[in-house]
């Protein structure tokens, strides 16, 4: 599983390492991965490719086909970024980690996806502290494939540009976590992944979908903004939108009002229920309880 460092964006973090370049990126140097790292990228491919069919939105399934993610080598981000460039104007350019939020936002808004270099060590394979090339290219870049999610990143990263100005930056944080990185779609009559966090872990993609522990609520917009996340765990709720389209809806929004009204309301727990929801599933908790007296 995925355990992201902080608590504002999937990507950006102060703690990153020290830049190149004046905007953190640097040469993947894709000729310099070892035969153990290409191993490790098999294993991970395989397994969790093997896992998707049924479980990943139909969006992730056709960008993962439709980009040259194979399973015998780690991808080469320029292979990848002539692809996408043709398909929705997207790039990834290498970063060694972390990044700082502007940065991060900038290369969003500029239609740059910034992906670690790194990939995890075998004894990872199920838990890693911060995003590696596996969960970055595996997980995000299928779903920039698709116009809608390719649209609706980059309008956050404008977004995150402003919110950071705007004192907001947790609020439109939360809205990243449960749609782009946590996400749940409704699709062929039951619910789907669309987010990184989830296709890209072996152990989130059942536990999201058929475990009895996690709620499932329906995406509403002030709710999400409200509601804080798991960075140690597996999610305790998840967000489910309609369709995919219901993102593009939120690309078009002006933000500056609505964090004002979050503001004055209490914030919520990962695992709260209240009475407005409309509740998919309720969740039983089990998982989080156990350990505990």
């Amino acid at each position: 599983m995925l355990r992201e460092l902080r608590e504002v964006v999937g990507h950006a973090g102060v703690s990153a390492a020290p830049a190149d370049r004046g905007d953190w990126t640097i040469d993947q140097r894709w000729d310099a991965y070892t035969a153990a790292e290409h191993a490790t990228w098999k294993n991970l491919f395989t397994r969790q490719s093997a896992l998707l069919p049924g479980r990943a939105c139909d969006e992730f399934i056709a960008g993962l086909h439709a980009l040259p993610i194979e399973p015998d080598a780690i991808p080469d981000f320029r292979r990848l970024s002539d692809v996408l460039a043709r398909h929705t104007g997207w790039e990834i350019v290498a970063v060694r980690g972390l990044v700082p939020d502007e940065v991060f936002f900038e290369h969003l808004a500029n239609r740059r996806f910034p992906a670690g270099h790194f990939i995890r060590k075998q004894h990872e394979l199920d838990y890693l502290e911060e995003p590696d090339i596996f969960h970055d290219v595996f997980g995000h870049v299928p779903m920039l494939m698709n116009p809608v999610i390719a649209d609706f990143v980059q309008a956050y990263g404008v977004g995150g540009l402003r919110a950071s100005r705007l004192g907001a930056l947790e609020q439109l944080a939360r809205v990243y976590w449960f749609t782009i990185e946590f996400g749940l779609v409704r699709q062929h009559g039951a619910l789907r992944i669309y987010g990184s966090g989830i296709v890209s872990s072996h152990g989130e993609t059942r536990f999201a979908l058929v475990d009895d522990s996690p709620n499932r609520i329906a995406f509403d917009l002030l709710r999400v903004m409200r509601t804080r996340y798991r960075i140690d765990d597996f999610q305790q709720t998840y967000f489910v939108v309609d369709s995919l389209d219901a993102l593009l809806q939120l690309a078009h929004i002006d933000f500056a009002p609505l964090y004002g009204r979050v503001r004055g309301l209490p914030e919520l727990q990962p695992d709260d229920v209240v009475a407005e929801d409309i509740v998919v599933s309720h969740g039983t908790g089990r998982h989080h309880r156990k350990g505990r007296p």
